[in-house]
């Protein structure tokens, strides 16, 4: 799987320009604030259908203009596609691949996969649930359409469930609807369930290989799923998780109207990282915490590669300065398959090890290659 070329045309910082890449490594170098990380997004966008970095699309115009346009010529699973987005310039953003019509931006992620690193990732062990719960849910929307499905209905059934709370006490009519709205949650909180338990056991035994190849074999890295405390097996039918679901719904009834918030359901789920046994999150050092999110993105890469029969692309943005030389060489050790992306401000260092194309980016141009 690789990305042959791709066309912005008023994307973020960029007026118009088309970039050939490498099939096996691209650095792209530059200062900061040169347009390096508008450059992967651009390449995620063509993966996923929408930016990591912001909700929403308006943010990703050039400044002054109407809107953006971002074309990607992929090949994958020995076929050749051409992904295309338009936004701004119609009521409704255009998403196709080879000029059909995308039937949801799921179908951008059947043609490229993508796994993006950058320095906040290296915080993740750290920070609260909803990064871990993003880091699953990025992974899992790319390689299973049902679960891309399924998250975006459940949101929208969360943020509805949430106005009914919030709207209660003057309207009341609105309680009315709770039970119908709990019904649908826990049968899609219960395909999110599904997914997320198989995925994290997949997960748990790629990452503690890679942890304990970058550690020198000193640590063992754990990784446990946590949902809803009624669910006592998340690997149990859909049939049992969508009682259990309810069941702890019907626990927090009268908590969710008091404090008027969603307390139940798998938006709360998290991923628990251990090492020998003792919670990252609270006692890991920072040289611990960045070779569990290291190990665990190298995993993610894996299991796409498991499922889907290549490897992604591997997008490094300003990663190996954020990491000490022998887990730097660790890294480049394990690009020897599939297509990467590494940003960096100085190349030096990077030509000497990788083979591939070196691109300039500056002021929203991108020269050399």
């Amino acid at each position: 799987m690789r990305i042959n070329s791709v066309y912005l045309e008023n994307f973020r910082n960029y007026a118009e320009q088309r970039v050939d890449f490498d099939p096996v490594c691209n650095v792209i170098c530059g200062e900061n604030a040169q347009g390096k990380t508008n450059l992967l997004e651009s390449i995620i966008c063509l993966s996923t259908g929408k930016s990591h970095r912001t909700r929403s699309d308006r943010e990703l115009i050039r400044f002054e203009q109407p809107g953006f346009r971002l074309e990607g010529a992929v090949e994958s699973r020995e076929r050749k596609f051409v992904s295309r987005i338009e936004y701004g310039f119609s009521k409704k953003k255009k998403v196709t691949v080879n000029q059909v019509p995308a039937r949801t931006l799921s179908d951008l992620s059947q043609v490229l996969n993508t796994v993006f690193f950058c320095p906040e990732d290296l915080l993740m062990i750290r920070e609260g649930a909803a990064a871990r719960r993003r880091f699953m849910d990025a992974s899992l929307c790319q390689l299973r359409p049902k679960y891309a499905a399924a998250l975006a209905e459940y949101q929208r059934l969360h943020e509805h469930k949430t106005r009914i709370l919030r709207e209660g006490d003057e309207r009341p009519d609105l309680i009315a609807t709770l039970p119908d709205f709990n019904l649908r949650m826990a049968e899609t909180g219960a395909v999110l369930i599904h997914y997320r338990c198989r995925f994290l056991r997949r997960l748990a035994q790629y990452a503690a290989q890679a942890h304990s190849e970058c550690s020198g074999g000193k640590e063992k890295l754990t990784l446990r799923y946590k949902t809803v405390s009624t669910v006592t097996d998340p690997f149990a039918e859909h049939r049992l998780l969508v009682m259990q679901l309810l069941s702890h719904q019907q626990e927090h009834h009268y908590a969710e109207l008091l404090s008027r918030q969603c307390l139940s359901g798998p938006h709360k789920d998290d991923m628990e990282v251990l090492l020998e046994g003792i919670s990252a999150k609270s006692y890991a050092s920072q040289g611990q915490t960045r070779t569990a999110a290291l190990a665990m993105k190298l995993a993610a890469r894996e299991i796409h590669r498991e499922i889907i029969g290549e490897y992604p692309i591997l997008l490094l943005d300003d990663v190996l300065s954020e990491l000490d030389p022998r887990r730097q060489e660790y890294v480049l050790n394990r690009l020897g398959s599939g297509q990467v992306f590494i940003t960096c401000c100085e190349e030096d260092r990077l030509h000497s090890l990788l083979q591939g194309k070196i691109h300039y980016v500056k002021n929203g141009v991108i020269t050399g290659g």
